[in-house]
């Protein structure tokens, strides 16, 4: 089956804002799984206005590792955002992954379930609030 083209797919864009983590960490739901901890906020008003896609941000404390094992998180988040959230992200939300130590070893198709479990688990949540 060939891969889906990348322009199908909807655009996530990245959070880099200190302020906008700090709001997910505070009132963002939470879901911690084994290889990483998931925050979901719907976006401040003025973010929905100005930019139309779901945004996503990325962190990995001195917890993980040394910089090399901090970046090296953060590179599989990426992955596994790329491949299980992007499709299904919705645009009114913003999205922050928390790396953990076991995001460095643990198997790819258990993060991936773990990610699909994590957004599934959030989405029922926040419909019930």
């Amino acid at each position: 089956m060939p891969a889906a083209d990348p322009a199908q797919q909807p655009q996530l864009d990245t959070l880099k804002s200190r302020a906008d983590f700090q709001r997910l960490t505070r009132h963002g739901h939470k879901k911690a799984m084994r290889g990483f901890v998931l925050q979901v906020a719907p976006k401040p008003a003025n973010a929905a206005q100005t930019c139309p896609h779901a945004r996503i941000g990325y962190t990995a404390s001195k917890k993980v590792g040394n910089a090399v094992a901090r970046n090296r998180a953060k590179r599989r988040l990426r992955g596994l955002v790329h491949e299980v959230l992007r499709p299904v992200a919705k645009p009114s939300l913003d999205y922050v992954l928390v790396g953990r130590h076991t995001t460095l070893t643990r198997p790819w198709p258990k993060l991936k379930s773990d990610l699909k479990r994590a957004l599934a688990q959030l989405d029922a949540e926040m419909d019930k609030s």
